[in-house]
């Protein structure tokens, strides 16, 4: 045995000669998401959709006011990231969005993730500064990172007019982009009067009465999301969407055939999400359902990764977690709601449907 471990050494530690990549990919993934932060928020992506033609690094750093050191590093990165294209002639080296950046990282497309991105910058980012705490507290951390109380989930999200907007923007984006394939998992024709819980911005109100043109839908939210809603998000000519002020855990829910709750459910607790379950059952009509959107973890738990880190991002932010399509049936079934179904999108989010018996 002695002889072996001493022919191993002479050949040299095997792992020695191994190459962390992936290690060290996940220790500088934050390096990639803080480029793309920057890089909206200067309006790299916005100055190069507007001029209509590759520019080189000094034209950019000129429109965005920075200097041109900087802007050329930044200008390389996201071109390696293939974000921007490159044009060399006899010039400078010159730049363009490619076809996504233009789509996804300006401010005037219609499915922009700007701002989705800006919040993540300027609010997700920094709780996650304090992880390490929330795994060993089990507890958000919103107080450290903003100085607010987080007894109150909603009053610590919603801590400022201006962050309350970037939150609703957040949502906005996300179900421009997701909101379709979630409201026609299933079909859906059946109910025709729809109320969205903590329906936020609109957006997916807006799906679904697009996708079923004999529906109505109420946004239910608190008061001062419903004034910003009707304010930035939805208009008078959206005729099928109305909206009903109030807590879902504390005031009467509006009778519907349809209750949608969209990443409502994984911000609390078990006990909580009963509690609002039970508080949707009672109000729901007979032979009426309740959709829930979340983004779903496999049942060993084992993954989807990006549904993993969600759930992390939970324990920052919220009080809730990410769970299995069983966790959430088991969470109906304790409510009253049976024969749930659950129906993966291929995105992000996907869709479980429990009934209330007629």
């Amino acid at each position: 045995m002695a002889e072996n471990q001493e022919g191993a050494s002479s050949e040299g530690n095997p792992a020695a000669d191994m190459y962390p990549k992936k290690i060290l990919e996940y220790m500088e993934g934050f390096l990639i998401s803080k480029t793309v932060f920057s890089s909206c928020e200067l309006g790299v992506f916005d100055v190069l959709l507007a001029a209509e033609r590759p520019l080189s690094a000094e034209e950019i750093s000129q429109a965005i006011g920075a200097s041109l050191d900087g802007t050329e590093r930044l200008l390389a990165a996201c071109a390696g990231l293939q974000l921007l294209n490159t044009h060399r002639d006899n010039g400078p080296v010159c730049y363009s969005n490619t076809e996504q950046a233009s789509v996804y990282l300006t401010r005037s497309s219609p499915v922009s993730l700007y701002q989705s991105i800006q919040y993540s910058s300027r609010t997700i980012y920094l709780c996650w500064h304090y992880l390490t705490d929330a795994v060993r507290e089990g507890r958000n951390q919103y107080e450290k990172a903003f100085g607010v109380s987080s007894n109150d989930l909603f009053q610590a999200l919603y801590r400022s007019d201006e962050e309350m907007v970037k939150f609703m923007q957040l949502m906005n984006s996300i179900w421009n982009i997701c909101g379709k394939d979630v409201v026609t998992a299933f079909d859906l024709s059946p109910f025709k009067i729809i109320c969205d819980l903590g329906g936020c911005s609109g957006a997916l109100a807006k799906q679904c009465t697009s996708a079923y043109p004999e529906c109505t839908v109420t946004i239910f939210d608190l008061p001062k999301v419903v004034c910003t809603s009707r304010e930035h998000f939805v208009t008078e000519a959206n005729q099928r969407i109305t909206f009903h002020e109030g807590d879902f855990f504390k005031d009467p829910l509006p009778e519907a055939d349809l209750y949608i709750l969209a990443r409502i459910l994984h911000d609390w607790t078990d006990e909580r999400c009963i509690e609002l379950l039970t508080r949707v059952y009672n109000a729901c009509k007979p032979g009426g359902a309740v959709l829930l959107v979340e983004a779903l973890l496999h049942e060993d738990g084992s993954g989807p990764v990006t549904v993993q880190l969600y759930s992390l991002n939970m324990l920052v932010q919220t009080e809730g977690r990410e769970r299995t399509a069983a966790q959430y049936a088991a969470l109906l079934t304790a409510a009253g709601f049976s024969g749930t179904q659950h129906r993966l999108t291929g995105k992000i989010y996907d869709a479980v449907l429990g009934h209330k018996e007629t």
